[in-house]
């Protein structure tokens, strides 16, 4: 899902007037260096669980960008020299539009949390990580199966994840809507039931990184088929 504008911000009085406590953020990262840790944030997006964006920034990163990995984040240089401002102004406008009291929910969103330097207890809440929330119990193999946000969204919620590629702002939505779908299904157990069921039956697309290991040059963090040998955090 493409971003509809290039700078988008609510304001903390859009936050004051909204209900709720659940919110989505979504990061994407360009390649600063070839190995699969170098990444810096290109994109930011703030969600709130009623799919209103509250945040779409684009980033300039400080750095010299090896590889803007446009077909995985959708991002490049035009973009992100036109559009883009400082990191820091970014987080500091995306604090004004989270509550302390605010549930962050999403794939993988501690590293978001970490890529933008939020502190638990401080600027959020607590964490609620979509992969945890959907694993299942595989009887086949005896152990729990875990599930990347586009099969998630193509098997319970009909999304089409054909075209490949993310945008922060797509993301963060199919996170909120995942959510609140998984808070619907925890009322009907059998519902809950059947929803696991799919995603163990529905065949998995391959991930960009499952497909290309290394792209413009730069180790994608596949840990089957690393190119690069750097280290795997979490």
């Amino acid at each position: 899902m493409a971003a509809q504008q290039h700078a988008h911000w609510a304001g903390p009085q859009g936050v004051a007037a909204q209900q709720g406590r659940h919110f989505s953020i979504d990061v994407e990262c360009v390649a600063t260096g070839t190995d699969h840790n170098s990444r810096s944030v290109g994109q930011i997006s703030l969600v709130d669980e009623h799919e209103r964006v509250l945040c779409n920034f684009y980033v300039r990163p400080e750095q010299p960008v090896v590889s803007y990995l446009t077909p995985l984040t959708g991002l490049s240089a035009p973009l992100l020299a036109q559009h883009g401002m400082p990191f820091a102004q970014a987080v500091a406008m995306l604090q004004q539009c989270l509550p302390s009291s605010a549930i962050l929910v999403g794939q993988n969103i501690r590293k978001d949390v970490e890529w933008l330097g939020l502190k638990e207890g401080m600027h959020f809440e607590q964490m609620m990580d979509l992969t945890g929330l959907f694993r299942v119990w595989n009887p086949q193999y005896k152990s729990y199966s875990i599930f990347g946000q586009d099969h998630l969204a193509k098997v319970l919620l009909n999304w089409d994840t054909s075209a490949g590629g993310h945008d922060a702002v797509g993301d963060a939505l199919k996170s909120i809507r995942l959510f609140k779908l998984y808070q619907q299904l925890q009322g009907d157990q059998e519902q809950w039931k059947a929803a696991q069921q799919a995603l163990l039956d529905a065949p998995p697309q391959p991930s960009f990184a499952r497909k290309n290991p290394s792209y413009d040059g730069v180790c994608m963090g596949n840990r089957k088929s690393c190119t690069c040998g750097a280290a795997f955090f979490g």
